[in-house]
């Protein structure tokens, strides 16, 4: 993954679960044609979360559509068996949920030995404490800005001062590298707002999938992000 923590940064990431799974291939294309800096790959296990998406085989074909980093978000109960299999699968950062796993830190070291850069994400009810312990190990935090496991949700307010608070907790503990993404609800509406709190990884699917050009959503975007690229 990218070691560019620069603030001014912006980093898109189209969520694939939104995009025509009936030529997946070509909308991985079109998105990494289209401007995007990383793809995501949200995998729901149908017991973390209601829904039931893909996995290993569904994403290691990917790579001969985009040459771009992927990121895999595991919505598991069992986050620690399918590191191996995404290592193998090409897989550049693993995102796992703080509630899945009492062990974090023994899978956050499992996961970086596979070579992979590693992200934890937390529910919109998971309080930042969770993190005190690891942050310094970790290369992403993840606040869920909706609650996980479907598409096409309103973005939860309240996410603005988690982010706010996630910046501080970064400084107190001198760990200004780790990037902040959002995921849920991102829109040319409220990408602004995030961004101007902290935030610098803008998972994004209903709004770039769900109209004719990829490349004008992801445009549209980064301008009402108010952010340039450096």
């Amino acid at each position: 993954m990218s070691s560019n923590h620069n603030p001014h940064f912006l980093s898109i990431a189209p969520s694939v679960l939104s995009a025509d799974f009936s030529r997946l291939g070509e909308e991985v294309r079109d998105v990494t044609e289209g401007g995007a800096d990383l793809l995501h790959l949200d995998v729901m296990d149908g017991h973390f979360v209601p829904n039931l998406t893909f996995g290993p085989p569904v994403i290691a074909p990917l790579r001969k559509w985009s040459n771009l980093p992927m990121e895999a978000h595991l919505m598991v109960s069992n986050p620690s068996s399918l590191v191996e299999p995404m290592a193998k699968a090409g897989v550049n950062r693993l995102i796992v949920h703080a509630e899945t796993d009492p062990h974090l830190h023994r899978l956050i070291e499992s996961i970086r030995g596979k070579g992979m850069s590693v992200g934890i994400a937390l529910n919109p009810s998971t309080p930042l404490m969770v993190l005190e312990e690891v942050l310094g190990l970790i290369d992403l935090v993840l606040i869920m800005t909706v609650n996980p496991g479907f598409g096409g949700q309103s973005f939860i307010e309240g996410s603005i001062s988690k982010i706010r608070r996630l910046m501080s907790m970064k400084e107190r503990l001198g760990c200004a590298n780790v990037r902040i993404e959002v995921d849920g609800g991102i829109s040319t509406k409220n990408v602004g707002q995030v961004v101007s709190v902290g935030a610098d990884t803008i998972v994004a699917g209903t709004a770039i999938f769900s109209g004719a050009s990829r490349r004008e959503a992801i445009s549209a975007l980064r301008s009402a992000a108010g952010v340039m690229l450096v």
